[in-house]
């Protein structure tokens, strides 16, 4: 699944083509995704103007001119591919339809944004822009770990006399938002945290530096264009590099990379994920 670095790589890929923009004509091949599609959806898309391309957490909201905002949620692999752009920056020819491009966007400038999703774990949704935060699957969420909300002190608030595991509080959507495995698992490396290890065995000034490192590893995340694992694409069909930079995730029975250290990662199941982490030097 698509975290917080690789949506927005995908949204900072499609901004420049997408917001300003009018949608000439949206086509909808299906009736839906991981959910059905809203009623009318392309009639209520074609002739729309967007006027911002934002990120909340790990979903897509494009706000519309005629005051609807539209939700868009990648999936386990989901792409927007971008293809006509008449300035240069991605392939000028559209390419042959595919048999999973299932909502097509024609741009009034000749741009061609498709939503590409096989396994069809996506999800697509209009909304009242002046009410999108309270839709559903924005409601509930935390801050992002990128803004001034995220802070030491909000931390350590939410995670006051609790006693779950360091890396379940991390995922948790309603604590911070947008965060998933994969970044989680690089930021407890960084911070010589056992992913197991409950809170409330956690000193303050340790919980608290969780801040800055996670900053730290989604910026040089999105600075690198994300990590391709599996479907992930930015919107213009590159792949995101990320991944070679990563100390543990995936690394399991490879060198621990902390100069000094002779152990090797390991991995232990949470909640059905798998946690990748050093005995030596996360505790």
């Amino acid at each position: 699944m698509p975290e917080l670095p690789e949506v927005e790589t995908v949204r900072a890929g499609l901004a420049p083509v997408m917001e300003g923009q009018m949608i000439a004509e949206a086509r909808v091949n299906r009736a839906d995704l991981r959910w059905p599609f809203p009623p009318r959806m392309a009639d209520r898309l074609s002739g729309a103007r967007i006027l911002r391309l934002r990120r909340r957490s790990k979903y897509l909201l494009a706000d519309l001119d005629r005051g609807e905002t539209l939700l868009i949620h990648l999936g386990m692999s989901g792409r927007m591919l971008v293809s006509g752009d008449a300035l240069g920056r991605f392939v000028h020819d559209h390419p042959a339809a595919q048999k999973h491009d299932h909502v097509i966007f024609d741009m009034a400038t000749g741009v061609r944004i498709t939503f590409n999703d096989p396994r069809r774990f996506g999800a697509m949704d209009l909304m009242p822009t002046a009410g999108a935060e309270s839709h559903p699957l924005l409601a509930a969420l935390g801050p992002e770990p990128l803004g001034n909300a995220f802070s030491e002190s909000h931390l350590l608030a939410a995670l006051a006399g609790r006693s779950l595991p360091v890396k379940s509080a991390l995922l948790d959507q309603k604590i911070v938002a947008g965060l998933g495995n994969i970044y989680v698992c690089e930021a407890l490396y960084r911070a010589r945290l056992h992913p197991a290890r409950r809170v409330n065995q956690i000193a303050p000034d340790q919980l608290a530096a969780l801040v800055p490192i996670i900053r730290a590893v989604l910026t040089e995340a999105i600075a690198a264009g994300g990590s391709s694992l599996r479907d992930f694409r930015q919107a213009d069909g590159e792949l995101g590099y990320f991944q070679h930079s990563f100390d543990v995730y995936g690394r399991e029975g490879q060198p621990c990379r902390t100069p000094g250290c002779a152990n090797m990662i390991h991995r232990l199941v949470q909640s059905g994920r798998s946690s990748f982490y050093c005995p030596d030097c996360q505790r």
